[in-house]
């Protein structure tokens, strides 16, 4: 049986615009998968964007500082869907859900959608870099902070200094008491990391990484093995090295057919770094 789907979009998230909760929950049942999670997106960092294109899939709104910042979740028709769902689908186990973007940056705005959602998986996770732009240095004590998306990053560090970054601030995300459960793509900046620079030099950056999870293992959250970028065995090695106690699936699927994508792999990875399934399909995997 399939590991269950912890890191789902639909239409409600706002770079999803062809996501579809009923379709995918459809494409669950078609599939074999036991359950899902329809993890939203929470986003309250905004981005410089220094006139770099986003891509049209994004639904937002840019400020006159050329910041953007994508559309909010409608809680209402969000939850109307997902109960329609569930009472479509009464066999197929379906979790509401919330991604939070930088969780630690935004505390209060990030409790009150917890409250408001009721959510049943959070997964926490970074996507954005302090901007290192001249015209975003900041001069008055306490001034908040200019960010840029970590894909644009590499247009201001150079590219091991981008995920080493990354790595730092998923270390302080692990450290805090933000409200979530599972750690979404630990690997995330590597998904745009710049071909010409090669493969990437994971020898480098080992004691980075290995920071970062023994961080999070200290937290007693599990690392999600995200398939959109299949995670590097390594990885997963130091995970169990660093003490680790769970990994979760997530497909980070934000169209029906890309649902469990990858899985069958996943699940081999982990059972090969010491990782099994819990007493039932709904639960982390935990240590061997």
């Amino acid at each position: 049986m399939l590991p269950a789907d912890g890191h789902v979009h639909s239409q409600f998230s706002w770079d999803a615009p062809t996501g579809d909760m009923h379709a995918t929950c459809a494409r669950a049942v078609e599939i074999g998968l036991p359950a899902l999670a329809f993890t939203e997106h929470v986003d309250l960092t905004r981005w410089n964007l220094h006139g770099q294109p986003l891509p049209e899939r994004y639904r937002g709104h840019v400020d006159a500082h050329g910041r953007f910042l994508g559309d909010a979740l409608q809680v209402e028709a969000y939850l109307a869907e997902v109960g329609r769902c569930r009472e479509d689908f009464p066999d197929l186990r379906i979790w509401s859900g919330l991604e939070l973007s930088e969780p630690h940056w935004h505390p209060g705005a990030v409790a009150d959608l917890v409250r408001a959602t009721g959510a049943e998986r959070l997964v926490g996770s970074v996507h954005a870099l302090p901007d290192l732009h001249p015209d975003a240095a900041s001069t008055t004590p306490g001034e908040v902070v200019e960010h840029v998306e970590t894909g644009h990053g590499y247009l201001q560090r150079p590219p091991l200094d981008v995920v080493r970054a990354y790595l730092a601030e998923v270390a302080a995300l692990a450290a805090s008491d933000a409200p979530f459960a599972v750690l979404a793509h630990v690997d995330y900046p590597l998904r745009t990391w710049p071909t010409s620079e090669g493969p990437v030099p994971w020898d480098a950056l080992e004691d980075d990484v290995r920071t970062a999870l023994a961080a999070l293992a200290a937290s007693g959250r599990a690392l999600e093995l995200n398939t959109r970028r299949p995670l590097e065995g390594r990885v997963l090695r130091w995970w169990h090295e660093a003490g680790g106690d769970a990994v979760a699936f997530g497909s980070d699927a934000h169209h029906p057919e890309a649902l469990a994508h990858g899985f069958r792999e996943a699940a081999d990875l982990a059972q090969a770094c010491g990782f099994r399934p819990g007493p039932t399909p709904f639960d982390l995997w935990g240590r061997a």
